[in-house]
């Protein structure tokens, strides 16, 4: 059996390390997530979501466990190995678009690809000429991101996390902020990334709707998983 895309193995995460005030937030989390999962991760304010993506997403380390993305133990990394596996390797939608408002939708997807190579060629901007037709936004890619709907913005920010072909896309309540009718369509086009593509999401969301429509849902409450 193929290494999972991501792996966890009994995660802690404490603030205030050493001080008569320190608090663990996430008491040894253990999780795998196979190569072409959705899975919806959910759980109430403060149950440590956000701080569990933001390790799984190497933007923060955890204070004891191990950490495995491709198969690829993260613990012993440094820093500037760890920016670059995240760049490649790991794609972020989140709530708010976050699209550089002055830049076309295609200047946005290009973004990425940018900062990995530092100068644009016209591989560059076919990979997201590509992009932005998957996600139905050929006729609007030269649309500065300020003069788009919600959801096409929404839109551009999925093209924008799969231009490194990343193993595992992490979606932070990507649908929060869109109408009901825009948030199904970003939801069915992250699902049609998925099933085509093998990309593996985790989809934090609050919809249980959503949530019920994924292929598996993880909850955590107060910085610990419950069953699947």
């Amino acid at each position: 059996m193929a290494d999972p895309v991501l792996r966890l193995d009994d995660i802690h995460k404490a603030y205030n390390v050493g001080m008569p005030v320190e608090i663990e937030v996430l008491h040894g989390i253990s999780l795998e997530l196979a190569r072409g999962e959705l899975c919806a991760l959910i759980g109430p304010s403060g149950s440590g979501k956000s701080t569990l993506l933001n390790i799984i997403g190497l933007l923060d380390r955890p204070t004891g466990g191990r950490l495995f993305v491709e198969g690829r133990d993260t613990s012993a990394l440094d820093d500037a190995v760890l920016t670059s596996l995240r760049g490649r390797s790991i794609g972020f939608i989140f709530q708010y678009h976050h699209l550089i408002s002055a830049f076309t939708a295609l200047e946005n997807v290009m973004m990425p690809l940018l900062l990995e190579r530092g100068f644009p060629n016209d591989a560059m901007v076919k990979t997201a000429e590509l992009l932005l037709e998957r996600v139905g936004l050929t006729k609007w890619k030269d649309n500065n991101a300020n003069n788009m709907s919600g959801g096409q913005q929404q839109r551009v920010a999925i093209a924008r996390a799969l231009a490194m072909n990343p193993a595992i896309v992490l979606a932070d309540e990507p649908t929060g902020n869109l109408d009901t009718k825009s948030a199904e369509s970003v939801f069915e086009l992250m699902r049609e990334v998925n099933r085509s593509s093998g990309t593996t999401f985790l989809l934090v969301t609050h919809n249980m709707n959503l949530a019920s429509r994924c292929d598996r849902t993880i909850e955590i409450v107060d910085g610990r998983l419950t069953a699947s």
